[in-house]
């Protein structure tokens, strides 16, 4: 008995020993949101008009990376306010991209419809990839990331943009 009595504290001793050493030296795994702009740095998408694009080009700037889609009303309503907001941040670095989860013909006959002043890229049906890796798991539209220069996730939007509540956050970068 006082044998099996000194072996359980043997045991105790050796896993809160493992604790302790765990808890100084975490073991430090990759987040789902660093993994999630890693990601987005390794694509490569293409315009409306077929010229590719690797996203890596826009490493170090912060960004708002809008998802949205031709048919996505809430989308296309926010997008004359986001060329505006472009606009404004040309001098800021901080570029917007709009990520089109739609056909390079829909995106292209939409762009050449509306004068959107930032990129827009095709990511089609593989794009919801990107959203949920960004967090938005049931994959609604529109959905916007805002990733600062240092390639870190600050904020997540579902649905239309209060353009208030960006320019508030854009200016915590």
């Amino acid at each position: 008995m006082k044998r099996n009595l000194a072996s359980y504290a043997l045991i105790g001793l050796i896993f809160a020993a493992a604790g302790i050493y765990f808890g100084i030296h975490q073991v430090r795994t990759e987040t789902p949101a660093a993994s999630a702009t890693a990601n987005f740095f390794a694509q490569t998408l293409t315009d409306p008009q077929g010229a590719s694009h690797p996203l890596i080009e826009w490493k170090g700037k912060a960004l708002v990376i809008n998802f949205w889609a031709t048919w996505c009303a809430p989308c296309v309503q926010e997008m004359p306010e986001l060329s505006a907001l472009q606009t404004e941040l040309t001098s800021k670095n901080i570029q917007i991209i709009g990520i089109g989860i739609d056909s390079t013909f829909n995106i292209l006959e939409f762009s050449s419809k509306y004068k959107i002043n930032y990129p827009l890229y095709v990511a089609g049906v593989s794009g919801t990839d990107l959203l949920h890796r960004f967090g938005n798991q049931a994959g609604g539209l529109p959905f916007t990331v805002l990733i600062n220069p240092d390639g870190q996730v600050k904020k997540t939007y579902l649905g239309r943009l209060k353009l208030e509540e960006l320019r508030k956050d854009l200016a915590l970068l």
